[in-house]
């Protein structure tokens, strides 16, 4: 089987088409699953259809398509609990609620909220550890919390420690538009929704380090 693994979205549902076409081909017969890493709304221009599509996908391909949330989705979330929407708008909410044509969190629809609701936080295949923003070198895979799952940097993205898995995230922007690959872990974020490219890396069963990059120009 390939795993493709797919980073940092925000919105940008035409760059998403265009590397799910790709990967679809570099896949021929083969079997295939998906596994994207977070941050599927905001900023971009059309969060609502990179929903959409998600949703599909995952009915098409049953067990094949693992979403996992990011910071954005867990924002929206919040934002939709409380009813206070202040960070959320800091971190490019209006270009979300303007794709769904409503002005409140509030009138987000409900099948999209409860979708973003049951995202796991992480995806474990024995060889790599899939999650969004990286995780706490002090802790063991299994004891990692939410807020670092969604939200760390450092000292992750510096540390050196080897954790039994490749660590695959997204969450920190590289601005080289290449993705970010260290002994440890891999950064896929190549900043689509700043004018970068949509990465995936291309997984097999044999071997734990990515045997190909793949992005939607």
């Amino acid at each position: 089987m390939n795993t493709y693994a797919i980073g940092d979205v925000h919105g940008c549902i035409d760059k998403l088409m265009r590397l799910l076409e790709r990967c679809l081909r570099h896949g021929g017969d083969r079997p295939s699953r998906f596994v994207f890493v977070g941050d599927y709304i905001d900023r971009g221009p059309d969060s609502r259809a990179v929903i959409e599509l998600l949703i599909d996908l995952q009915k098409d391909m049953p067990g094949e398509v693992i979403a996992l949330r990011g910071n954005h989705e867990a924002m929206m979330l919040e934002a939709v609990r409380t009813g206070d929407a202040t960070l959320w708008r800091l971190n490019g909410a209006g270009q979300t609620l303007a794709s769904y044509g409503i002005a409140h969190p509030a009138e987000m629809p409900p099948e999209h909220v409860d979708w973003a609701a049951s995202l796991p936080l992480s995806f474990d295949d024995g060889r790599r550890y899939f999650v969004h923003a990286g995780v706490n070198p002090a802790l063991p895979l299994a004891r990692q919390t939410e807020h670092d799952q969604l939200w760390i940097r450092e000292p992750f993205l510096s540390h050196p420690r080897e954790y039994g898995r490749l660590i695959v995230h997204g969450h920190t922007p590289l601005t080289t538009g290449i993705p970010d690959r260290r002994p440890n872990r891999l950064n896929l974020d190549t900043a689509a929704v700043f004018g970068g490219p949509l990465t995936a890396a291309v997984f097999t069963d044999d071997v734990t380090e990515p045997v190909a990059f793949l992005n939607d120009e």
